[in-house]
Formats: C-alpha cells, sequence, structure tokens
C-alpha cells in the first residue's frame, strides 16, 4: 500500500531514526564524507536499514542526506552524484522487505542563497534536480526533503521534486530552535509560515525534524496542526546533546521518547521517527507505543 493511501486510511507509521549515529557507531570519522560510505562500504548501509526495518519502521531513508552535487562538491564527490545516490537506494532496498517503504533523504545544499550567500537559485535548483533524478531513477517510494532551515531553498527543493517527479511523494521538514518568542529557524521561519509555506509549492507531507528534544517536538506538532491539514511527520533527536568524556551523548532513552508517542499523536502527528542520537531501540520502543496507542 503507497505512502499517502496508508496515511489517508488513517494509519499512523514510524519512521527510522538517526542516519549519523549509526554511521559513526560503523567508523564514519568526524570531517569524512558520509556519502561515501555508499560507496565504499554499502553493506554498512544496508545492515542499518535491515536493523531500523526489523525495530519496525515503515520508512526507511537513504543515506543521501548530503547527496547533492553542491554538498558533494564539499568533498570534490560532485561528479560521482548520480553513483552515490544510486547505491543508497539500492543497500536499502536489499535490505527490507517490501512492505518498507524507501525515503530518499535531500538535505541542504550547504550554501546560503542569495542576497545572504553566494547560492544563485538557479543552482540549488539544478543541483536538487540532477539528485532528485538519481533518486527516483533508483525507485525511491517517497522525497524526504530535511533538516531545512531556509524556507525558500526548502521550497525550490519542493518545487524541484514536483517538477522531476509529480507522481513522488514529497516530505518537507524544517528544523526549529527555541526561543522566548517561539520556535523558529535559524534563518527566522516560523512554524506558521514553514507550514503554509511548504504547502503552497505542493509538499505532501510537512514536520519538522532534528533540533529539538522530543516534549519540544509536541509543541511543534501541534503548532504545525494549527497551520495546515496536510499529514505530519516528526522526528525528534533523542534529546539536546551533551559531551562527556569528548564524545556527544543523547539522553533520551528510547522509554522516554516512547512515552510521548501518544502526545504526538494527540496533536495530530501521522508520521513519528527519530533524529540525532535515535537508535533502532529508540524506535522499536515508539513501534510498540504507536501499535499500544491506535489499537
Amino acid at each position: 500500500m503507497l505512502l499517502l493511501d496508508r496515511l489517508q486510511a488513517g494509519d499512523v507509521l514510524v519512521a527510522d531514526g538517526a542516519m549519523g549515529t549509526m554511521l559513526m557507531s560503523g567508523g564514519l570519522k568526524s570531517g569524512d564524507c558520509p556519502e561515501r560510505i555508499n560507496l565504499d562500504r554499502p553493506e554498512l548501509l544496508s545492515d542499518i536499514a535491515r536493523l531500523y526495518g526489523t525495530a519496525g519502521a515503515d520508512v526507511v531513508q537513504t543515506n543521501t542526506f548530503g547527496g547533492s552535487p553542491l554538498k558533494l562538491a564539499q568533498y570534490d564527490l560532485e561528479d560521482r552524484t548520480e553513483e552515490i545516490n544510486a547505491a543508497a537506494v539500492r543497500a536499502v532496498k536489499n535490505a527490507v522487505g517490501p512492505n518498507v517503504l524507501v525515503s530518499g533523504s535531500c538535505g541542504p545544499c550547504g550554501r546560503l542563497l542569495e542576497p545572504y550567500g553566494d547560492a544563485n537559485p538557479d543552482d540549488v535548483e539544478a543541483s536538487f534536480a540532477r539528485q532528485m533524478s538519481a533518486l527516483v531513477e533508483a525507485e525511491v517510494d517517497v522525497l524526504c526533503i530535511e533538516t531545512m532551515m531556509d524556507l525558500v531553498e526548502a521550497q525550490i527543493a519542493v518545487r524541484t521534486a514536483k517538477k522531476i517527479a509529480p507522481s513522488v511523494p514529497v516530505m518537507a521538514t524544517m528544523t526549529f530552535d527555541s526561543t522566548q518568542r517561539g520556535f523558529f529557524t535559524i534563518m527566522g521561519v516560523s512554524v506558521a509560515d514553514a507550514a503554509v509555506g511548504l504547502a503552497d509549492v505542493g509538499a505532501d507531507i510537512v514536520g519538522s525534524n532534528c533540533g529539538n528534544g522530543t516534549a519540544d517536538m509536541v509543541k511543534i506538532a501541534a503548532e504545525f496542526r494549527q497551520h495546515t491539514d496536510l499529514p505530519l511527520l516528526i522526528q525528534p533527536n533523542a534529546g539536546l546533546p551533551k559531551v562527556e568524556r569528548g564524545l556527544l551523548v543523547y539522553p533520551e532513552t528510547p522509554e522516554f521518547m516512547a512515552s510521548h508517542v501518544a502526545a504526538m499523536i494527540e496533536a495530530g502527528v501521522n508520521i513519528i521517527g527519530g533524529c540525532c542520537g535515535s537508535t533502532p531501540d529508540h524506535i522499536a520502543a515508539i513501534r510498540s507505543a504507536v501499535d499500544a496507542a491506535v489499537s
């Protein structure tokens, strides 16, 4: 059953958890290109996908967050864009069953758009188009534009996705900071502006990932629901990280994240997963909580 059909039928779906956390557990070093693993160690990606699928995720992401040519250019890998994205999709498909949906991850281009930076909107669109074309050709089930902070860049990405593959669902999530005035992205985008702005350019599913722990994400979800009827995707971090003995430690346990699932569903969330610091154990706990809440 296709993603949008399942949501329309009223299903609450479970997405996977962190990719970066799992890659670092598998040996990724700070400063290395995460997408290089797609070429050198695809079996690690399959292992991660299999763990999340076994944990009960309905949607599993590809390791392509930085897979656009503009972002890959930071590692002199832009010429291998198609190869990198196709390998990531293949690694997930090799590991999960037919009932698990493959989500093509598309993160920010890594540069600020004009007039704040030097990135030309046409170049950004062309970069997303090249990545998304490779993901769609490799047969992802959904494109996920995530961790966006600039609404203009997010809108370029959504429009590009709809132009490249009108029949492929598009999820678009932004990352907010908690301020005294409420939740805003680093670029000053409010939850209301994100909800309306992403819907205006054709996003099928909207929401937030990263930047906040589970409790604040419940608040963000409720605010999204005030401004849109679209399905909501929420993927909190396992809390805000602390440095202990030189390592980043995320404080939220699987049980803690799972304890907020009922509130998420009450707030109107349709797809619940995790972001930085979350593991297959967190997703298994969320799966159990979702099943208990909707049974």
